[in-house]
């Protein structure tokens, strides 16, 4: 992850804390703020190891029920004073029950509201956060499996905004030791997979453009949405179009911009 010395950095959501921590260790911005979403109690209860004391220890301001999503929350946190934000691998939180999926799930999907917890994090974090004079940047690292491949990130969450998408590069969790990705609503270590930082910036001409590799499956050999590709041929493609995999991919993209166009 690129990190440069002089930025105040934020971080969204980070469940036990240990990015933040390991982020403040190891790589010395020039500020660091955490932010969790669950209250101190939820938090220390949650995970039997956490970096909750470790931050406050050196001083670092850890902000907990953090919504990113709402601006009731944000009280405690002065308004465009970071370089860059950065939210490690979000996900919703689970459902507590089966009525409460029915009811938050009755007329958006899950998939819906999993990038709508993105797009939030990018609208507001470049509205509210984002120092105009500043880096501009938002981080956002995910994965290459389900579901979070099913979000389109690289192309769905910025769209009809002006912030632009400036690439991506590996996420090398080796350069942040003692950082554990965490189950989101309890205290379990997630398999590693491969992880990927996705950059965007409202400055199209950004320097760190240089250091991201461009958008991977653009183009009309390629599917973006379901990020397969090249084509061989027009059956190649059509017969592609025609898989499960391609049609759900569709039908989430429609629900998504059903949204959009509600904003």
């Amino acid at each position: 992850m690129i990190i440069d010395k002089t930025w105040r950095v934020l971080t969204v959501g980070d469940g036990d804390l240990s990015f933040s921590a390991s982020l403040l260790t190891h790589h010395q911005p020039a500020s660091l703020t955490a932010t969790v979403l669950d209250t101190s109690e939820v938090l220390l209860s949650k995970y039997a190891h956490n970096d909750y004391q470790t931050l406050l220890k050196q001083n670092c301001p850890v902000l907990c029920e953090f919504d990113v999503t709402n601006p009731d929350s944000w009280s405690q946190l002065e308004k465009h004073s970071f370089d860059v934000v950065i939210f490690q691998f979000p996900l919703i939180p689970a459902f507590k029950s089966q009525a409460e999926f029915q009811e938050k799930c009755k007329e958006v999907h899950i998939n819906t509201l999993n990038r709508q917890l993105l797009r939030y994090f990018l609208i507001h974090s470049f509205k509210h956060f984002l120092d105009p004079n500043g880096a501009r940047l938002c981080y956002i690292t995910s994965k290459d499996v389900k579901p979070y491949k099913e979000w389109n990130i690289e192309n769905a969450l910025h769209r009809n905004t002006d912030i632009d998408y400036l690439g991506w590069h590996d996420f090398d969790i080796n350069a942040f030791p003692g950082y554990k990705v965490r189950n989101v609503d309890r205290d379990k270590h997630v398999k590693d997979t491969k992880g990927i930082t996705y950059v965007w910036s409202d400055n199209k001409e950004h320097q760190l453009k240089a250091q991201l590799n461009e958008a991977l499956y653009q183009g009309e050999l390629y599917c973006q949405l379901c990020a397969t590709g090249p084509y061989n041929n027009e059956q190649d493609k059509l017969k592609h179009q025609a898989t499960r995999k391609h049609l759900n991919m569709v039908n989430y993209e429609a629900l998504w911009q059903l949204l959009l166009d509600k904003e």
